[in-house]
């Protein structure tokens, strides 16, 4: 059984049929999903979500491309969510240097905010990274985030830059892109880093695997992550799938 530690079944991609799209990711073995909310919408939605189905979860926080739009409320807001039975991490946050609608200093003091609203709950923190690499290893140092750990999602970096990562306590998230053809890094990082240390992700409605890139991407793909893990691993689906939900259960408190 497959666990998707991050989907974005709250998008707008899915007005029209996600329950289909759930429904087609039990038949395909998945098992469990977390559904990321970043913003109020996407977390009232996420919330939602939780309510009707019993294997999926919620991750609540703040993106860092909407830093500027993020209130003293909104934090508090996240707070008071975070004691729900099935808000299991608070994210998705981090750094974006990408896209240029919240200037870098808004965007590090909205990710520190996070960091140590985390600490204070005990959960874990699911982070994102675009061009933001150094900046946001500093700051996890800098603010102790190791004693919470979290997940690297869809991880893009260097071996080196993930062994680093996995050396503050928190686990690598492959997605679609370690099943690109020319995706030299995230293959090279699926085969150093330790099985103990891995988990599958769509990132859908983004990021969709081969042999579907350029469609809605959905749950029902992850499959297809780790089966890609488990070529390069040398080792069988079952062994992927097995350690990478294993992981994933351990990490958010799922029993």
């Amino acid at each position: 059984m497959f666990f998707d530690t991050h989907a974005h079944l709250n998008a707008e991609q899915y007005n029209e049929d996600v329950n289909e799209v759930i429904d087609r990711a039990r038949q395909e073995g998945v098992s469990h999903i977390v559904v990321v909310g970043f913003d109020r919408p996407t977390i009232e939605k996420a919330m939602e979500l939780t309510e009707k189905y019993d294997f999926i979860y919620a991750c609540v926080g703040w993106h860092p491309v909407d830093a500027i739009d993020m209130k003293d409320e909104d934090l508090q807001w996240i707070e008071e969510l975070s004691s729900h039975p099935k808000v299991v991490a608070l994210g998705e946050m981090g750094l974006d240097y990408y896209w240029d609608k919240s200037p870098k200093e808004i965007q590090k003091e909205v990710f520190r905010k996070q960091i140590q609203l985390a600490k204070k709950v005990k959960l874990p923190i699911v982070i994102h990274n675009r061009e933001a690499t150094a900046d946001i290893v500093e700051i996890l140092k800098e603010e102790g985030a190791d004693e919470v750990g979290g997940i690297m999602h869809c991880f893009s970096g260097s071996p080196e830059i993930a062994q680093e990562c996995v050396n503050m306590n928190f686990y690598i998230s492959l997605g679609g892109p370690v099943t690109f053809k020319n995706a030299k890094k995230p293959k090279e990082v699926a085969e150093v880093i330790p099985l103990e240390k891995l988990l599958i992700e769509t990132d859908c409605p983004y990021l969709t695997p081969h042999p579907y890139r350029g469609k809605r991407n959905e749950p029902s793909y992850v499959k297809l992550v780790a089966e890609e893990i488990a070529e390069i691993k040398k080792i069988s689906l079952e062994e992927v799938a097995k350690a990478t939900t294993d992981n994933a259960k351990k990490l958010f408190g799922i029993n």
